[in-house]
Formats: C-alpha cells, structure tokens, sequence
C-alpha cells in the first residue's frame, strides 16, 4: 500500500544511528572511494559529478566514489553501495518553472536599488550571465527612465533575454507612480519589481492585468510579470490574490482595462512572483528569512487552495543573501529563487561611487543602523543604512525629531537651528527652500503650492532634501559631503566581505556582479551537496561547507 501525506508515522521505534541502509549494488573504479577529510572535501565540491555513497566494509565508514560504475555487490573488489546522488547543478537550486518562465538560466535575481544605482550595465550583465535584473528607476524623473528603457531595449531587445524594471510605491506622489506605470506598459517593460507596497493601488494592479488573454488553446497569457517585493504577511495577501472587483471595475470604466482583461483578471493573482525580503538594506523590516518565509508561504499556500490556481505563485527570498550559506539557506526553506541587493552595490556595475564601494567592502555585519526614508519622511518610515564611516543616520534622525517636535521651519530655537544649517544643511534654511522649491516646481508643482500653505509640510520638503541629496552624494562621489553619505546597506555586506577576504573578490575593482552571482551559486550547490551527504551517513568534515570565491569562465555551458 502507498503511503499518503496524511498517514500516521509510526514514531515509536527508535532508529540507531548507526543503523546501515541496505546495499542496493556495489561500485568498482580508477580511483579509490574518498574517505579521508582532505579527499572527502575535495569530492565533495566535485557537484558535477554523480556521487555512489559506498560503505568501508572493514570499517563501516560511510565514503564517496567517483567515476567508476556499478557492478554486482559480490565482485571482486567492489564497494557496497548504499545510495547513488546525481550530478547537481547551480541551475537546478530553485524552483525549474522560474527559469521556464522568465527565460533565466540561473534562479538569481539582482534587485532594483533605487536612483540608478541597480545600473542598467548590471542589468545587462545579468541577462547576458543568464541571470535577472532589475533597473533601480526609483527616485528617478521619468525621462531618465524612458532613456533607460531604450537602452535595454536596444542591448537585449533582440536576443530575448530577460530584464525589468522597478515599480516603487509613492504615496507622496502618486502621480508620478502612475506616470511610471504608464511608461512600462506603453513600452512593453514585461517585468516588474514592485517595492515598497502598503496596499494595492491603481497603477500595479493595472500594469499586472494589461494585455493578459487567452490563446488559441484556451491558455491565459500575461504578458506583464510582477515580482512582488513583501515584508509583511498582510501585505502579501493582496498580491497572491486576484486585485478587488471594485478597483479593477473602476480601471475598466476610466477605460484602463479592457473587459476581458478584468474577466481574466478575476481568477489571477495580482503577482505569481513574491520576494520574501527578510533583513536587508533599504526599506526592511528587520525580519528573519525562516520565520518570515514559512509564514508568507502559508499565506501563498492558503491562497492557492481559495482560488485553486492552475498556474504556480513562486516564493523568492532576499535580505542576507550574501554567502553561500544563504543562498542554500534559502532554497532549502523552498525558495524558488533568491534575490541579491546590497553585495551588488559594491559590484563594479553599480552606480554607487568607487569611494562608496570602498565604504561597503569595509563594513562588518554589525555596521548597519535605520534611518529616516526620504520617500516616507512624514511617516515615519525608516530603512536601513551604512553606519561606518558615515554621519548620515545620526543626521537624519535628528532632522526627523525636529519635523516632530516643532510646527514649522520658523519654530525651531535659534541653537537647534544653527547647528542644523551648519553641521547637516550646509545652508541656510531660506536658502534650502529656495533649492527644494526649484525643484519640486520642475517634478510636482502641486507641492510647492501645498508648502506654502502648510509650513509643517514646507518644513518636511526641506528637511527631504537633506535625504535626498545624500543618495545622490554617495552616488556621484562628492567627498566634501562624504559625512553625509546616505548608503543603503544590510547585514549581507558584512558576510560577504568576510566570505571574500583573502580571495580575488575582497577588492572593490573584482567584484563583478557575474562573478559574485555564479560563485554565490556555485557555493550553494557544493553546501546543498554536502548537507545531501552528511544526511546519508558521510562524516563530512566542516571544510567541506567552505566554499571560496575563485574566477569563474562565464559562459553558455553548464
């Protein structure tokens, strides 16, 4: 009789673990089976090779043969074999729809780091490496945008090779969050990471749905994909659901969708791709990967049975991926694919200055701190920063305690005020204003218009510009304002600093993003394969856990 999901385990017979499995074959080779620490790590980091899990029949010892095949158990001379693994390979980590699906050789994704720091060079690399990547587009003005849309289009347009782009949440300014929207549908950007969602809004829910149809054999086809970027439970909840019948009614009668588009769109998910973001630089919450995945997978789980979806909603992990450790961490727990953020800005393709790589390739896991979002100032929302070498946080923070404390720029004691225009600004307050104002009159008139009726909003729009200006610093390199680095930056920086000390990606100028993505990979299969040994009774040594960066050919070959 075949055992069900939910048949009873008989726990109460205790398993020795010395216990032997049978031996279903035996093994005879060129070289002896490994058994000894050195040649255990060395075989064991040989993922592609298929691995016979042989028995010393003198000792007992569980061993690992290569090469060689199998014969009858009673030959002359050969090995008896317990249990036979499979060549592994890094593409093989994740879950296979995700490389069907979006076209990717590797289940990697490289995330969107905001004002262009997520360059469209290392979207590029990654596509070409086989891997994905998202353009950073937040903060950015729409036409910058536009003109990198064009370059992607022209440098991948032709080959088929995945790429996307960022879709940020801006509750302060929504228009802009639909403009935005507006230009990946209208040029066919069919990929999207949506960060910094609360709740749905219009403008995702539309992008998600536009163009979705049925083919010839009945198939729904949607051409847009969006990555869904959660924290939170909750907020999971509204992406691996279909969007509410009231917000996609009110799309179809502003003439945003079609009709057939929201009958589709009744039985999909708003997402069928969520990125489990745990610690991680930028906005996070702080959260552990284990406990923050299990109980998103719970939530996907749960929805998946309410709607009885046809088609799979794929889990990701981000936040602390930055060792091989992770990264097998990370798909044991089910991920479909991981996602890298910080490490990547220290990559050569970055867009973040060479001195603010050097800043990142210094940093411990514990030179981290949170610090007042520019996007979310009034509410209050904090993410999470580089906390050596730079005064940006303790800066902010005090701009942020200002904002809560007074009503206005003019209420603010003449000693606070001093030391503000001196120490943070660098000018004065009128003549922030003067800065800030010309600015938003150049992307949202309405807000200066807002200002200068509320001085408590006038007052927040400066002290934003503060925030800024300091990502852009960091950006551009203005070292006279290196104090004021604002660079986002989470506990995988500390980790693969270590894991590359020593090796040819501790320097700056290394650090490709090809390089990092295979070697992370490569490590998480050697890790995944150990842990398989270890379970089958191998005494594997701790070496074999310890996979380190070395130059990797990236090319076509698997």
């Amino acid at each position: 009789m075949t055992a069900t999901f939910n048949d009873v385990v008989d726990l109460s017979t205790p398993v020795s673990v010395s216990a032997q499995p049978e031996i279903i074959a035996g093994w005879r080779g060129p070289v002896a089976p490994a058994l000894s620490v050195n040649d255990l790590t060395a075989v064991i980091h040989q993922i592609r090779e298929r691995a016979y899990i042989v028995v010393d029949p003198i000792t007992g010892q569980h061993g690992v043969a290569t090469g060689g095949g199998l014969v009858d158990e009673k030959s002359a001379g050969a090995w008896p074999v317990i249990a036979i693994l499979p060549a592994m390979y890094p593409e093989w980590l994740g879950d296979r729809s995700f490389n069907e699906v979006h076209g990717t050789r590797f289940p990697y994704v490289t995330g969107a780091m905001a004002n262009g720091i997520a360059t469209t060079q290392l979207v590029i690399e990654m596509a070409r490496t086989g891997c994905l990547g998202f353009f950073g587009a937040a903060g950015l003005q729409r036409h910058v945008v536009a003109a990198a849309i064009d370059e992607l289009h022209d440098a991948l347009g032709h080959t088929g090779l995945p790429w996307g782009c960022n879709l940020i949440h801006s509750p302060q300014e929504p228009a802009l969050e639909e403009s935005v929207a507006d230009l990946y549908i209208e040029r066919g950007v069919r990929k999207v990471s949506a960060a910094a969602y609360m709740s749905l809004t219009p403008a995702i829910v539309r992008y998600a749905y536009s163009g979705i149809h049925t083919d010839e054999d009945g198939n729904v086809q949607r051409p847009n994909m969006v990555f869904a970027k959660i924290s939170r439970p909750e907020v999971a909840r509204y992406f691996v659901h279909p969007a509410p019948a009231a917000m996609v009614a009110a799309l179809v009668s502003s003439g945003q969708l079609t009709a057939n588009e929201a009958a589709l769109a009744a039985s999909l998910p708003v997402a069928e791709d969520i990125t489990i973001e745990s610690d991680s630089g930028g906005h996070t919450d702080n959260r552990p990967l284990a406990p923050l995945f299990a109980t998103i997978q719970a939530v996907r789980d749960e929805a998946v049975a309410q709607h009885r979806y046809l088609r799979p909603i794929r889990l990701g992990a981000a936040g602390g991926i930055g060792t091989p450790q992770a990264a097998a961490a990370a798909f044991a727990l089910g991920a479909s694919y991981v996602l890298t953020g910080t490490i990547n800005q220290a990559c050569v393709e970055s867009g973040l200055s060479a001195e603010g790589k050097q800043m990142l390739a210094a940093a411990d896991i514990a030179d981290i701190t949170m610090a007042p979002a520019a996007d979310m100032f009034e509410m209050g929302v904090e993410l999470q920063v580089l906390k050596r070498g730079t005064m940006f946080a303790p800066r902010a923070k005090k701009l942020y305690s200002l904002y809560t404390t007074y009503p206005s720029l003019d209420a603010i004691p003449d000693a606070e005020r001093t030391e503000v225009e001196q120490k943070i600004l660098g000018a004065t307050f009128d003549e922030c204003w003067e800065t800030t104002k010309a600015f938003w009159n150049d992307r949202e008139p309405a807000q200066v218009v807002a200002a200068e009726q509320n001085p408590r909003h006038k007052m927040a729009l400066t002290f934003r510009s503060y925030l800024g200006l300091s990502s852009r610093w960091s950006i551009e390199g203005a070292t006279q304002r290196r104090l004021d680095y604002q660079i986002w930056c989470g506990p995988a920086m500390g980790a693969f600093n270590a894991w590359t000390a020593g090796t040819f990606l501790a320097e700056p100028a290394n650090r490709q993003a090809a390089q990092v993505a295979r070697n992370l990979l490569e490590g998480a299969a050697v890790v995944t394969r150990a842990q398989q040994l270890r379970s089958y009774g191998v005494p594997v040594p701790p070496a074999a856990f310890d996979y380190r960066p070395r130059p990797l050919h990236i090319g076509n070959e698997l």
